[in-house]
């Protein structure tokens, strides 16, 4: 079993920051891309930002200058640092990994989500 638990959700102001992270653990011999998506009420769940096992990131447009995100391939472990926090990057966020089992197996993995509220 894998599973993929994030926390670091919270309220803040606008103009804050918050730090996110993702814990992955179970059966894994290795995780492959990691990313963090948000979904905001009413709307579809979209992409923060991925991360490669080596460390190559890519962001949302929107999100590229005030999000960074990371990872600690030890502690199987991601993160994402958010600055200038709007209201409009209320949302549910996710984590999700692309997880190569000890069996060999492959397959991606979600979060059950933090919540994160973004005061005006």
């Amino acid at each position: 079993q894998v599973q993929l638990v994030e926390s670091g959700g919270g309220l803040v102001q606008a103009g804050g920051s918050l730090t996110l992270s993702c814990v992955a653990s179970g059966s894994i011999r290795y995780i492959r891309n990691m990313g963090w998506y948000r979904q905001a009420p009413g709307k579809q769940r979209e992409l923060v930002a991925i991360i490669t096992s080596s460390g190559y990131a890519n962001y949302a447009r929107s999100m590229k200058d005030r999000f960074t995100i990371s990872r600690d391939n030890d502690k199987n472990t991601l993160y994402l640092q958010m600055n200038s926090l709007k209201p409009e990057d209320t949302a549910v966020y996710y984590c999700n990994g692309d997880v190569v089992k000890m069996d060999g197996s492959q397959r991606g993995y979600w979060g059950q989500g933090t919540q994160v509220t973004i005061s005006s």
